[in-house]
């Protein structure tokens, strides 16, 4: 199929046709030909389709350009003489035009709609990144040689992606009038013009209402405590214009969920365990977040916005490497208080190395290395939720084994608590002393 779009003196106006239909003044399209006689001679035109990829415009024409469509090859003719005529052609004459879209091109399309694209969803990094602090929380309050608890992992994966995307559309309505300016962020739904103010308003209303949805899925505690991080997500994106800390705010916000993870599991926080978690959190976000700001470093000094990126500047790689240590220290403290096994200090080791070479190996000043590095901090997360689980099930597993054998776990101060072992000890040698007084001399 053809889409016609004509421009003049009468406006603009739009039709869809099928491959063998009648067009304005009683003339025929088919896949090879277009006709409009019915216009002025300047602006009358033969349009052949050589095929899906290429048109021919033999009338009075200056060629033909293909604009890109993601529906389909879009071309643009303008009349030499009459500037205001303009005629649009999408091409949808494929074999594949007239048939349903396959699954993985219907998931392209939505994905590529304004509404994902303002909420990131063809970017999950984000979603993930925020999960992960929710998925180490559930894990690490899970009893001893036990699962995390699926249900929640499922519901904060998914209050994840939700509230992920909220955060980006309230962050693209606070800054829409710097987006346009940074060569990253123009082609961003509300700069493109794709959806209006009004649209993400109401988008906005939506995501929240799913996210309530979902918070109310747990207990009181736990809503108020989720509650209470929405005034850090509205004022993270002004933060940008006010400090060079914007990363502290963005990290106090995404790692609320090593707080709220715990509370759904257990009704209240263990704070002695959660806030060393927390803060470990805070500085991981501000490690990668960093990063991800030297990507924008340079439109950023000019349009005079703030971030870690600029305040760090060449000695981005110590700033990163004492919040680094910071974390660690964290995540050590946190599986202290929780009594963790090996594997979860394992987890840590290997999350210490892969850091230490992500700082290391960092180039600041390429912005393709500097994404490269903070998409890899998905990894991260990953390698430490399997940490926690693999560690809290272990630790189920050693303490039965200590029950099961006695002789395992004799101490001194075991050994002489326990009544049995000491009173046979006590029989055997009194016996012995008997037989040696009543042997001859």
């Amino acid at each position: 199929m053809l889409l016609r779009t004509l421009a003049g003196s009468s406006g603009r106006w739009t039709t869809r046709f099928g491959l063998l239909a009648r067009v304005g003044g009683g003339y025929h399209i088919r896949h090879g030909l277009l006709a409009l006689p019915h216009l002025s001679t300047a602006a009358s035109a033969s349009t052949i389709l050589q095929s899906s990829e290429k048109i021919r415009w033999n009338a009075n024409s200056t060629g033909w350009r293909e604009t890109g469509n993601r529906r389909g090859p879009e071309y643009n003719l303008r009349n030499c003489r009459r500037a205001n005529l303009e005629l649009i052609l999408r091409d949808y004459s494929s074999n594949t035009s007239n048939k349903k879209l396959e699954p993985k091109a219907l998931l392209q399309n939505i994905v590529q709609s304004p509404y994902a694209r303002l909420m990131r969803v063809d970017r999950p990094i984000g979603s993930w990144l925020l999960f992960w602090p929710c998925g180490w929380s559930i894990a690490l309050s899970a009893p001893a040689g036990c699962w995390p608890d699926l249900w929640m992992l499922t519901l904060f994966g998914a209050g994840a992606f939700i509230m992920r995307g909220a955060g980006c559309t309230i962050n693209d309505m606070w800054d829409r009038d710097i987006d346009g300016k940074v060569a990253r962020t123009k082609s961003r739904p509300l700069v493109a013009g794709d959806l209006s103010l009004a649209d993400a308003w109401f988008f906005l209303g939506a995501q929240l209402g799913v996210g309530l949805l979902i918070l109310l899925e747990m207990n009181w505690y736990s809503i108020m405590l989720g509650a209470s991080s929405l005034g850090l997500v509205i004022i993270y994106p002004l933060m940008k214009r006010v400090t060079h800390w914007p990363q502290l705010v963005l990290g106090m916000t995404f790692n609320w969920g090593a707080l709220l993870g715990w509370s759904a599991t257990q009704g209240s926080v263990l704070w002695s365990a959660c806030l060393p978690l927390y803060l470990a959190g805070v500085c991981w976000t501000i490690v990668y977040d960093t990063i991800y700001a030297h990507q924008d470093k340079v439109d950023d000094a000019l349009l005079g916005i703030k971030s870690t990126a600029i305040r760090f500047g060449d000695n981005t790689k110590l700033w990163l490497s004492g919040f680094t240590t910071a974390m660690i220290s964290g995540l050590i403290t946190s599986g202290v208080v929780c009594e963790q096994t090996w594997p979860y200090y394992s987890a840590v080791g290997v999350i210490s190395a892969h850091l230490a070479h992500q700082i290391y190996s960092l180039n600041i000043n390429n912005p393709t290395d500097c994404a490269t590095k903070f998409i890899s901090n998905h990894q991260v997360g990953l390698i430490l939720f399997l940490g926690i689980v693999l560690g809290t099930v272990y630790k189920g597993y050693s303490r039965n084994v200590s029950k099961s054998d006695p002789s395992s776990s004799v101490s001194p101060a075991t050994s002489s608590s326990s009544s049995p072992p000491s009173a046979g000890l006590l029989l055997a040698a009194a016996a012995n002393h008997h037989q040696t007084v009543r042997q001859p001399s």
